[in-house]
């Protein structure tokens, strides 16, 4: 919204948008290279039962933190950019 609480403009909304499916995307992108990072051994390699169960609960464990983290940090860091008043934002059409 703009300063004076009135409605946000359709370039705005859109803007959102994507930057709501940029989060998303690279957040689940993100968390399956750790949970591949993590787990994959585990999956590809006959190791010892204990530690393959640790890898893989690890590796599930792992992955939401890092997909919640990424989405929130994305989304604030839009948030904080998109604030009425900045100098510093791209205008539109630079």
């Amino acid at each position: 919204m703009d300063a004076h609480g009135g409605r946000r403009s359709q370039a705005e909304r859109d803007a959102a948008t994507v930057e709501i499916g940029y989060a998303l995307v690279s957040a689940g992108f993100a968390a399956a290279v750790l949970f591949g990072a993590v787990a994959g051994p585990a999956l590809l390699f006959d190791l010892p039962g204990p530690l393959s169960t640790v890898l893989l609960r690890l590796g599930l464990v792992i992955a939401p933190v890092v997909f919640l983290a990424r989405v929130v940090s994305v989304l604030t860091r839009f948030r904080w950019q998109a604030r009425p008043g900045r100098s510093d934002r791209i205008s539109p059409g630079s």
